[in-house]
């Protein structure tokens, strides 16, 4: 029998293992056997979408045997309403993951440095890897990211990119936005600011610095995912440069959004009144979490974005434990993967309902977590 071999994966491929950046609690529950009774750990929105975006989806839905229209126009058309930028300035794509994928396949050749911070979010390190990228990782300061490390250390490696997230996953916090209009005036010469404000819409007034849109220095991403409660329509974008807008158009997928999907993200962006109610549930959550937590032991880091994280007044083997406590509970949570943030458990903003089982079931599992 004559011997068929595999595909001919290229020696970059072959050295990467088949992982994924996070595991997702679907994954989890199929190995449980169960399912979760508390989903507060992937910073999705439990406060649902627009009941306006949910209609539009719907009516759009009839119309799913045709593609979305490969500009996005209507979608971008408005989100350049809403920011008061040009047309040209705005892209649209599967995510702010999606948009991260293309902005590395873009600037990042074999061998290329990128900076990110050791810890935050690690969906940009999977792309670099990737690509071939050499990643250089900064650590935090005082559970922020810290901007001037991230300078120091592009410099130092000749960075194409810098990755930064503001506010933090997954600490929760944030720079005021001198902080960073300060850190785009100081990038080397030849380096992109890849500026992630998914939780932009949470933070406190004065997060979200002023920056014009045709500054060729940075791009903003952006997403419905939190907020606006479309994590699961995969709807991002980015506000940047018509030059580095219309390089998307060179390597991204131009049939990625599908019509239900910018058909919901449109209807969403019109309902500010969704938005602020959305705004202040999460408000009241963060506070409820830091008092459950407050109650036994466990301290809330400040947070601007849909989640808290709590000091679990150890290190990583004590948060390990309280995570894997909280899960064989039924409770869907994560934690930080790098010391020393790793000290801590990572809970999302849920209902009223979910967090009664927060409170009801993490005494048990911090006994269980204690037992020697």
């Amino acid at each position: 029998m004559t011997h068929t071999p595999g595909p001919r994966f290229t020696p970059l491929a072959q050295s990467l293992p088949a992982t994924v950046p996070f595991v997702g609690p679907e994954t989890q529950e199929r190995a449980r056997g169960r399912p979760f009774a508390a989903r507060l750990g992937a910073n999705e929105s439990a406060f649902g979408p627009s009941p306006r975006a949910v209609a539009a989806m719907a009516e759009a839905a009839t119309g799913a045997w045709m593609y979305g229209d490969p500009e996005s126009h209507d979608l971008r058309a408005a989100l350049a309403a809403h920011h008061r930028v040009g047309m040209e300035n705005v892209i649209v794509g599967e995510g702010i993951d999606g948009l991260l994928g293309y902005l590395v396949r873009l600037l990042v050749a074999p061998g290329d440095t990128v900076v990110t911070s050791a810890g935050a979010y690690p969906t940009f390190n999977y792309h670099v890897a990737g690509f071939g990228g050499t990643l250089h990782a900064v650590p935090y300061r005082d559970d922020h990211e810290d901007p001037q490390a991230l300078l120091d250390m592009a410099r130092a490696v000749d960075a194409k990119a810098i990755y930064l997230a503001n506010p933090d996953n997954p600490m929760g916090s944030w720079h005021a936005a001198g902080v960073i209009t300060d850190m785009i005036d100081a990038l080397p010469p030849g380096c992109l600011l890849l500026l992630d404000e998914a939780y932009i819409e949470l933070a406190p007034d004065g997060t979200a610095p002023e920056i014009a849109p045709d500054d060729p220095r940075v791009i903003r991403l952006r997403t419905f995912s939190k907020a606006r409660g479309l994590a699961g329509a995969r709807v991002g974008y980015g506000i940047a440069a018509p030059g580095l807008i219309s390089a998307f158009g060179k390597v991204r997928n131009h049939f990625g959004m599908s019509r239900v999907s910018q058909a919901a993200a449109l209807a969403a962006l019109q309902d500010s009144d969704h938005l602020a109610k959305v705004v202040a549930k999460t408000a009241a959550a963060r506070t409820r979490i830091a008092e459950i937590g407050a109650a036994h032991g466990l301290r809330a880091l400040p947070s601007a974005t849909n989640f808290v994280t709590l000091d679990c007044g150890g290190d990583g083997a004590r948060a390990k434990a309280i995570l894997e406590a909280l899960i064989a509970r039924d409770i869907f949570v994560r934690m930080p993967f790098v010391a020393p943030q790793d000290r801590c458990i990572r809970i999302s903003c849920g209902t009223p309902e979910m967090l009664d089982l927060l409170a009801e079931r993490l005494p048990d599992a911090l006994a269980a977590a204690t037992k020697p």
